[in-house]
């Protein structure tokens, strides 16, 4: 079936790949494993786009943190799956703030990963259509953004932002001066699977204010409201 999703499994367990290629090749979906994180990352680079990514983290080679790092830096948005047998928070912690949308500790659930895997690629359909739909650049104040070209700009200059770093910006500038909390936060941008990650969105907020503040500890557009969560306003707006 020449137009099914491509799913990349980066797993060096010869078993448990074997199960998640045949469970997701039962869904539909054109599964290509990888053993070494060496042949994840060179499949990632030169045999994409792919529509979704399974990761495991201990691999011979690069590892799978280092793979999520480079499909983060790169400009098509994939999302990805983080599989590992290191299941505690710290870790957990670590591969969503390098940009992974899911982790799920081994030993798991194969019908559960399968409806995981489903649920981010529904996710990323929605928003690539909501992209289209609502196809226009927005301004606000200093910022302008593109949500096709997924292209933003500030006081004329291109920023150098993570896909997740866009979508985030992305959200905030659709709903300007408007407050939220992390929760929400995490919901609509990360989405699936984020519960106790709060945290991860103070970082994105720090490393946004980084890149469009003139003085990130004393922010004039993402604004912290104390016991609400965050907003945008244009340069300059009402505080």
């Amino acid at each position: 079936m020449t137009d099914a999703q491509r799913v990349l499994i980066v797993e060096d367990d010869v078993h448990i790949a074997d199960l998640l290629r045949l469970h997701l090749a039962d869904e539909g979906y054109a599964v290509v494993h990888a053993a070494t994180g060496d042949d994840g990352m060179r499949l990632l680079e030169q045999d994409g786009p792919w529509d979704a990514l399974v990761l495991d983290v201990m691999l011979p080679g690069v590892d799978g943190l280092q793979i999520c790092r480079r499909a983060r830096a790169m400009a098509r948005y994939v999302p990805i799956i983080i599989i590992s047998a290191r299941g505690s928070e710290t870790q957990r912690i670590v591969g969503l703030e390098l940009g992974a949308d899911d982790y799920l500790a081994k030993p798991f659930s194969m019908p559960e990963l399968v409806a995981r895997v489903r649920a981010l690629l529904r996710r990323a359909q929605a928003m690539a259509q909501s992209a289209r739909l609502e196809a226009g650049a927005i301004e606000l104040g200093s910022l302008r953004l593109d949500p096709l070209a997924r292209v933003a700009l500030h006081a004329g200059r291109e920023l150098e932002l993570t896909p997740r770093e866009f979508d985030l910006l992305l959200f905030f500038a659709r709903h300007p001066g408007q407050v939220f909390a992390r929760a929400e936060l995490l919901d609509q941008v990360w989405g699936y699977g984020h519960d106790g990650y709060e945290h991860t969105v103070n970082t994105h907020i720090n490393r946004l204010r980084n890149k469009i503040e003139a003085d990130p500890a004393n922010p004039r557009q993402i604004l912290t409201v104390w016991g609400r969560g965050y907003k945008l306003v244009a340069a300059g707006g009402d505080a």
